[in-house]
């Protein structure tokens, strides 16, 4: 029978809980409102659909989601891939742009929902964390630079760096002073102000609320000082209520036009959203259920398509700032998006005259955070192939675009791992005297014998890396001229593919002309029926050992 996540915490919800709830879902609005603005804009969108993002979609991943303190909405990594991906179809704010970004939302939905209730969650974090840690930092930076142009005044594009240049060198002499001005004096107040707020010890609330004070200052600057009057672009009217729930306009064409950056919307959105959640559900030591999360994921995206919203996701800075505030339960999300639906109805007046350069300088401020090349030094340290891909994802982003950019990170580490798994690592070992273990030659003081040769192979055999097995085990006995055993420890080897079994059969064939048995010790069970099944355990010259130990010991004098 079909249990309703929600109510695993609601049949328990008290009113304490709910003070706690309160006070963090207040906290959220003050930054959601004019985040939710901004990344509309950053979608290409109007503004007000940034806060119809943050109604509905809420409410139902607080039914339907498995994080107490995940703040799902807009976001500003999934409205650049937004915009990414019809601003090539229609122009700019046209009615076929905003309608083909419900129905693109309404596609992240339904193939998030898809994958969730098949179990397929596994499928999307085969996407290695440097990929995806790379792609941030690269989008991250791409947004930065697309806010530019409403710091400037300037028709500034910046799909990707290069064009982002052209565009400045071309554009730069018609620079708006009086807009940068105001977005320089925002910037430096959201980037200090909080400091100066935390030396007051001032409540958390009004340290939180400093991105909704400036917009509310802003506003009654140029309500009180009439800076239309030196160019100052703002909002301009909002249509306040709520629109009507209804399916996008749709067509096949359309749909397929769609369904690449549908696909990889939904592929980051899920692996970011669960990103966050882990980090928020470890220090809650609450569970999380990745086929849940997808499930709730693509029903919000579903409602998002359905009331004239765009891809939603989870927000890292929100959940933070939830998870700080005290949220205990789902039920914070739900308040927040009533309060939402509040300022919809009639507080959307008072955003009229708020300038783009202030929900620019909001973006930047909050996103340059993610802007950090320490992580790139570190893999690159730790793993050349890691950082090889986290540098081919970064430059694919920055110098193509966000999508194409990220599919050919993730296409390079797939290469990559490809590689690496066609050159296994292959050691022979010896026996560490006065024990039963057995360790490299080449980093260890250990016991060999001319006759004997112990190699392991740490890596499941198969036709990527069987032919790099025979080149090692030709060069190793090539330099043993008294050889007459060869011994493979497979504790490392969980499967055998048909191809590498082949050339098994083959070595085995070719050591029997040199007089050299060939031998296998601690082959593991599934293995091992593996090898029952085949002719290869009737031919084989040697024997099959339960531990390397004995087969030394069997086979040394």
């Amino acid at each position: 029978m079909f249990s309703l996540p929600a109510w695993q915490w609601l049949k328990h919800y008290n009113h304490t809980q709910f003070r706690s709830d309160l006070l963090a879902a207040l906290i959220v609005v003050a930054m959601l409102v004019p985040q939710g603005m901004a990344y509309a804009m950053l979608a290409g969108l109007p503004p007000m659909m940034g806060l119809y993002a943050s109604i509905i979609p809420m409410m139902l991943y607080a039914m339907l989601g498995s994080s107490p303190t995940l703040s799902i909405g807009p976001v500003a990594i999934i409205s650049m891939m937004t915009f990414a991906t019809l601003n090539p179809l229609f122009d700019i704010g046209s009615v076929a742009y905003i309608e083909a970004a419900c129905l693109l939302a309404l596609m992240v939905g339904l193939i998030s929902l898809f994958l969730g209730v098949l179990r397929f969650g596994f499928l999307i974090q085969l996407i290695s964390h440097p990929v995806i840690q790379s792609f941030i930092i690269a989008s991250a930076l791409l947004i930065a630079l697309g806010q530019v142009k409403f710091l400037l005044d300037l028709p500034l594009k910046a799909n990707n760096i290069v064009e982002f240049l052209n565009s400045l060198w071309h554009y730069l002499p018609q620079l708006h002073w009086p807009s940068l001005g105001l977005g320089i004096i925002a910037i430096l107040a959201l980037i200090y102000l909080p400091d100066v707020l935390k030396r007051l010890a001032l409540n958390p609330f009004y340290i939180r609320a400093v991105p909704l004070l400036v917009v509310a200052l802003s506003i009654s600057l140029v309500f009180a000082l009439d800076l239309n009057q030196f160019g100052i672009q703002t909002v301009g009217e909002i249509p306040s209520g709520f629109p009507a729930l209804q399916l996008p306009n749709w067509n096949m064409d359309l749909v397929l036009s769609l369904l690449p950056g549908a696909a990889m919307i939904a592929m980051v959105s899920f692996v970011e959203s669960l990103s966050i959640a882990q980090a928020t559900a470890l220090q809650q030591r609450s569970q999380l259920n990745s086929n849940q999360e997808l499930i709730a994921l693509g029903v919000a995206n579903i409602s998002a398509g359905l009331s004239s919203a765009f891809p939603v996701t989870g927000s890292l800075s929100r959940t933070v700032v939830n998870a700080d505030a005290g949220a205990k339960t789902p039920m914070a999300g739900v308040i927040s998006s009533i309060f939402i639906v509040v300022v919809s109805l009639y507080f959307t007046g008072f955003f009229r005259d708020l300038p783009l350069a202030i929900l620019a300088a909001t973006i930047m401020v909050s996103i340059w955070r993610l802007v950090d090349f320490k992580p790139f030094l570190q893999t690159w340290r730790y793993s050349k192939a890691d950082g090889l891909a986290m540098w081919i994802t970064f430059f694919a982003v920055i110098c193509i675009d966000i999508s194409r950019g990220l599919m050919i990170g993730i296409m390079s580490t797939f290469v990559l791992m490809l590689w690496r798994i066609s050159r296994p690592h292959i050691a022979q070992i010896g026996l560490v005297a006065g024990t039963q273990h057995f360790r490299n030659v080449q980093r260890h003081d250990v016991m060999t014998f001319k006759h004997l040769l112990s190699i392991r192979i740490d890596e499941n055999l198969s036709f990527l890396n069987a032919h790099s097995l025979k080149g090692f085990m030709v060069n190793a006995i090539s330099e043993q001229p008294e050889l007459k055993h060869v011994i493979v420890n497979c504790s490392s080897i969980s499967s055998i593919d048909y191809s590498a079994l082949e050339m098994l059969e083959d070595l085995n064939r070719e050591l029997i002309k040199l007089n050299i048995q060939l031998h296998f010790s601690e082959v593991k069970g599934p293995v091992m029926d593996n090898l029952c099944h085949s002719d290869f355990m009737q031919h084989l010259s040697g024997q099959i050992y339960l531990t390397h130990y004995q087969a030394i010991d069997d086979l040394r004098e």
